[in-house]
């Protein structure tokens, strides 16, 4: 098909088309470093706004909104160690203890690079192989959905620097992956004759109050003496040497981001988690992520920015949504009457083609905002915590109500808080409990698609794509305990030495 360039360019600089990109970056950076809110309910907040547009300042301003989502839910998870959006709850792990280290300049500038950076790789890929991703999606079927979801289960060994507590974590994810009504059989499960467990446990009550407010639970229970901090929060440069330790670790963050994001229904929860998870195997400094690690936080940002280019492909190819946020924006197409699939690139292909040159463009406008606003997202921290606390509490009661105008996902929020102050207070750690949370219910869900379909558990060794996800599961976990031997026979080694 030949496209139209000239068109193409006075599609992509027509003020209209520029107002609906700025208003879209815009917006979703102030949306996304509000806790709970996210791209979904941004997108929600747009329909008044699409229902009167042309299709391209349409596409254009959900794709802003989406991407600056994205960007900006790093903020709080770096300030205040509360994760904007689901995405960025890895983000938090590494930027927080950053800003405490007096890095918070640091740590929001490379929060804004990798986010670019991830954009850029996605929006590239968008642009010039999306069809044949495309292709690649439609092989995923229940085998491969569960031996994606069993490969990052694996990965709970490795979330952890403590495997017993990471385990333990871990099955408690798993755990409550499975309260709820079954999804095959239709049959109740661990509900305890509660109606407000029939709708199982959401992972957006789960981040409010395992990372945001447990943060506050702690801060109002800390007796410690408050020591008056300087206000100088560090460089906001990275040197030539800090350049090249998150090299590596963003390649493959934004391979592993992308990847996920194409295949429907992981989203950028899973993204993150995976490509955090991942960029430890060629980081340089592995043993410190967690603990302030400038390549775990570029890594992070890499992979759940990455997930916008993906997340788009099979929404635009094949008309099915790759996450919470795509799901909406596929409403929002029926709206304004774009109807996903083949025939879209054949009857709007120039302004398709428009489209994916914006979303490049939509990365830079980002970067721009980003820069310019760096200072003062950084004025945050200069807020009293008699100030702070109590909005940050309200954000999130807020965040979590919003998702289903619910109370109950506040009150589980409430709940998930006071867990994750004493998971803080004993040592145990929450990306376990994410991941169990996650990824449980969509392994057990495809396993029962996969034994009702083919009813034979070798499908999942005889298909490519499976038994290749299946073979690197398999070698992780053996790794994983051998690894972890390796370390108590060195602790015991060293114990023995010093005795």
């Amino acid at each position: 098909m030949t496209y139209d360039w000239g068109l193409i360019i006075a599609n992509l600089f027509d003020p209209s088309t520029l107002l609906m990109m700025l208003v879209g970056c815009i917006g979703g950076i102030i949306v996304g470093a509000i806790p709970g809110l996210g791209g979904s309910t941004g997108i929600i907040l747009l329909l008044p706004l699409i229902y009167n547009l042309e299709m391209v300042p349409a596409l254009v301003v959900m794709a802003g909104m989406f991407c600056g989502t994205m960007y900006s839910g790093a903020l709080p998870a770096i300030l205040i160690q509360t994760p904007g959006t689901p995405s960025a709850a890895m983000t938090s792990l590494d930027g927080y203890p950053m800003a405490q280290a007096g890095k918070a300049g640091k740590a929001i500038t490379v929060a804004l690079v990798s986010s670019v950076l991830g954009g850029l790789a996605s929006g590239f890929c968008l642009m010039f192989i999306s069809p044949i991703l495309a292709k690649f999606a439609l092989q995923f079927q229940a085998p491969e959905y569960f031996a994606l979801a069993l490969f990052g289960l694996t990965l709970i060994a490795d979330a952890s620097s403590n495997f017993i507590k990471g385990m333990i974590t871990g099955f408690l994810g798993l755990l409550m992956g499975c309260v709820g009504v079954d999804v095959i059989t239709g049959s109740s499960r661990f509900t305890f004759g509660s109606t407000m467990l029939l709708g199982g446990i959401e992972i957006l009550p789960l981040l409010v109050g395992l990372f945001a407010m447990s943060h506050v639970m702690t801060e109002v229970t800390n007796r410690a003496p408050v020591i008056k901090q300087d206000k100088d929060y560090g460089s906001f440069m990275l040197t030539a040497e800090e350049w090249k330790l998150i090299l590596m670790p963003m390649l493959v963050a934004t391979v592993v981001g992308f990847v996920v994001g194409i295949a429907p229904g992981a989203g950028g929860a899973i993204a993150c988690i995976l490509g955090y998870e991942m960029s430890k195997k060629v980081a340089r400094h592995p043993d410190q992520y967690g603990k302030g690690s400038i390549e775990g936080l570029a890594a992070a940002e890499c992979a759940n920015n990455a997930t916008t280019g993906g997340d788009m492909i099979p929404l635009i190819t094949l008309g099915v949504p790759g996450d919470a946020v795509t799901a909406v924006m596929l409403g929002a197409f029926m709206l304004i009457g774009i109807k996903p699939g083949p025939a879209l690139f054949q009857e709007h292909g120039n302004e398709m083609q428009t489209f994916f040159l914006a979303f490049i463009l939509i990365q830079f406008v980002i970067l721009i905002l980003g820069a310019l606003g760096t200072k003062l997202w950084i004025k945050i921290l200069d807020i009293p915590k008699t100030m702070l606390l109590p909005l940050v509490l309200m954000f999130c009661f807020l965040g979590a109500y919003s998702q289903a105008g619910s109370t109950r996902d506040a009150l589980f929020a409430l709940g998930f808080a006071v867990l994750g102050y004493f998971m803080k207070k004993f040592d145990f750690p929450a990306p376990p409990m994410i991941l169990g949370l996650i990824l449980g219910p969509t392994a057990e869900q495809n396993l029962n698609r996969m034994l009702m379909i083919h009813n034979d558990w070798t499908i999942l060794f005889t298909r490519p794509i499976s038994a290749v996800l299946m073979a690197i599961s398999i070698f992780t976990i053996v790794w994983s305990m051998t690894d972890n031997l390796r370390k108590r026979l060195k602790e015991k080694k060293q114990i023995g030495i010093q005795a």
